[in-house]
């Protein structure tokens, strides 16, 4: 097996041609093509050079020194997943100007729907399998530890931006863009995100554990309805947040007043009464005090 591959290695220049130069980072050793507008500076031979050695997607042995990935053996960063392959897995780029790394089939969820797609991304190091083909290898839930950091009861409430890293039947696992760990119950989902989706999601607590417990579930005043919405802005903008107008109200005068039917206006005054936004007393509309999941929406 070649160990050199997916490394930053140290190499020899033993020959060259108009374009390129030739290297070996071992006596004897295999050959690597190093392009010479990717050289540091003209080789002679015997020369040394530093870079990173791969196999492009001509399946031929090359080295790079002007784009060498973060992504290499026992290195782990993010990829972006550019293509999917049923048959075989999906292909991320790491940064090579002329290969992107496949992630075998066989480390992605048993169902298809879950996989990644270009766009999403990857925490991954590379492996090289006994035919001396370069993988990606996903990180596992050690190294996820590794690079988290602690969480504090001041994300309570805030919004957050995550990657989905695991997928289980207790619930979706993530990494949250400030590498705290997050997990996310299937109750606080309305369906679940793929492996490498980019999700916003909201911090509704801290676990025993110190990861953060999320939901990608808006909050009440975001899930009411449009009409609702319009009343919640009237009464906003109300001086005394208040509105002299209640489910008793006429039809006729809805219609004018609001431009909506009476059935709309009965359900918008229950979606708020629902969420707690607004109650109703002595003939009015009243605005309540926000719910403190509001409070941390930045």
């Amino acid at each position: 097996m070649n160990s050199a591959l997916g490394k930053v290695v140290t190499a020899v220049m033993i020959d060259e041609n108009e374009n390129d130069y030739f290297v070996q980072p071992d006596r004897n050793g295999q050959t690597y093509r190093l392009p010479k507008n990717e050289s540091p500076q003209v080789l002679h031979i015997g020369g040394q050079v530093r870079g990173f050695v791969y196999e492009n997607e001509d399946h031929q042995l090359q080295m790079t020194c002007k784009h060498i990935p973060t992504v290499q053996v026992d290195h782990y960063d993010y990829g972006t997943v550019v293509s999917v392959r049923r048959d075989l897995g999906v292909f991320v780029d790491i940064g090579l100007p002329n290969k992107d790394i496949a992630v075998s089939l066989d480390d992605l969820p048993s169902l298809k729907h879950l996989w990644p797609q270009p766009g999403d991304r990857l925490l991954l190091s590379l492996r090289v399998d006994d035919k001396d083909r370069i993988w990606g290898k996903l990180a596992d839930d050690q190294i996820y530890q590794a690079i988290s950091v602690a969480s504090n009861n001041r994300l309570l409430n805030h919004d957050t931006y995550a990657t989905v890293y695991r997928l289980k039947m207790s619930g979706t696992f993530v990494l949250t863009d400030g590498y705290h760990l997050g997990y996310i119950h299937p109750s606080e989902r309305e369906q679940e995100p793929r492996l490498g989706q980019r999700v916003k999601a909201r911090v509704i607590g801290i676990s025993s554990h110190g990861g953060l417990n999320l939901s990608l579930k808006p909050r009440a005043y975001q899930a009411i309805s449009e009409d609702a919405q319009m009343l919640l802005a009237m009464l906003e903008h109300n001086q005394n947040h208040r509105l002299p107008y209640t489910d008793k109200t006429d039809p006729t005068v809805i219609r004018e007043v609001f431009g909506i039917s009476k059935g709309q206006f009965k359900r918008a005054i229950g979606h708020l009464l629902k969420a707690g936004l607004v109650k109703e007393e002595g003939g009015q509309l009243i605005l309540l005090e926000k719910k403190n999941e509001n409070a941390g929406n930045n």
